[in-house]
């Protein structure tokens, strides 16, 4: 890849002597070389050509020095590194550089082996800089994407070299469905639909990560979350609690519809899951989940949960049953499951 390298000095005859000292590199599309012939030409060389990777300056220039110009690039371009290029390489000369920002010096009569492999050390470090900067920018994109809880378990030093294995957890799954909201996107523009479903699901969120619980998917109008760790049933069950009761003191009136007042059918199921990336190492695509039968089924409660349900599974409420009061609701067949299954209704 070719870098490009601006040369800042009032000698006229500094480009003709860089082109022939360099004309292999050139010809080759290593270098590309821009000059300026003092601090204020090469300010508005930097504007014009942002992708300027270092600098290589003269101390003593008209209108504006090589000192004076290292402050300047410090504020309008940062992440470009400048080299002096000086027949003043007296001690206090090199520190002032130094201390403005200078990334290395060198003295003249130039020797230009040296000069070209400090410019190589120079570019090397540049390209850290950016790549360093590229992945700071691509790890806050991701955190928008990725809960925080996957995002420690990325960080663990086994998970690359472990990334299709999987463990037995014991955890508790919960499924959130917005009732009735296919029908609004049936009938409301696109921006309508997507403004409404994100200020659902940041209620939802809020209370999930409140509780100490991961949101492990959003499915059309409906999220995923599960919860690991000490008391992780109870903390599902206040999650959900809460989400129901902030969402239904939400009211947004839909342009040409009625008042929409939202409401929750929650599923919760709790025991052993399998958690993993599930999906392909060839392809580098990968879902860190968690799935099984106990997962499955909380699903599925979700489905015979009625507007304002909490529904759990007779495991779950024989668990808490001391702690939140249920309600049964008998019997009810659930889908894939060859006995019907016994279902209570969380109040409070």
């Amino acid at each position: 890849m070719k870098s490009k390298i601006l040369v800042v000095d009032d000698e006229t005859d500094l480009e003709l002597l860089i082109r022939q000292k360099f004309r292999r590199q050139i010809r080759e599309q290593q270098y590309e070389f821009v000059f300026a012939y003092n601090g204020v030409d090469a300010l508005t060389k930097i504007q014009e050509q942002p992708d300027i990777d270092i600098v290589l300056s003269d101390i003593n220039m008209p209108e504006m020095d090589g000192l004076t110009l290292l402050e300047k690039l410090s504020e309008v371009s940062p992440l470009t590194k400048t080299v002096i290029v000086s027949a003043y390489g007296d001690m206090t000369n090199i520190r002032t550089a130094m201390n403005r920002g200078a990334f290395d010096f060198i003295c003249k009569p130039v020797n230009f082996d040296d000069l070209d492999l400090t410019m190589q050390k120079t570019l090397r470090h540049v390209a850290q800089l950016r790549d360093t900067l590229k992945a700071i920018k691509e790890n806050n994109i991701l955190r928008m994407y990725v809960d925080e809880s996957v995002l420690n378990f990325m960080d663990r030093r086994e998970f690359e070299t472990s990334l299709m294995l999987n463990e037995t957890v014991n955890a508790t799954a919960v499924f959130i469905d917005i009732c009735g909201f296919t029908a609004i996107t049936e009938r409301e523009n696109a921006d309508t639909v997507v403004k409404l479903i994100n200020l659902y699901f940041d209620v939802m969120v809020k209370e999930i990560i409140a509780q100490g619980g991961f949101v492990d998917k959003f499915m059309g109008d409906a999220v995923m979350a599960v919860f690991r760790g000490e008391y992780h049933l109870d903390r599902a069950i206040e999650a959900a609690l809460a989400v129901r009761n902030h969402i239904e003191l939400l009211e947004k009136t839909v342009p040409g519809e009625p008042v929409y007042t939202p409401k929750v059918a929650i599923g919760i199921n709790t025991g052993e899951m399998i958690s993993g990336n599930i999906g392909s190492a060839t392809l580098r695509r990968l879902d860190y989940t968690v799935i099984g039968d106990v997962v499955n089924t909380a699903q599925r409660l979700q489905s015979v949960a009625q507007e304002g349900q909490i529904i759990i599974s007779e495991t779950a409420y024989q668990l808490v049953k001391d702690s939140f009061r249920c309600e049964p609701l008998g019997e009810v067949r659930l889908k894939n499951k060859s006995n019907p299954v016994a279902i209570y209704a969380v109040i409070e």
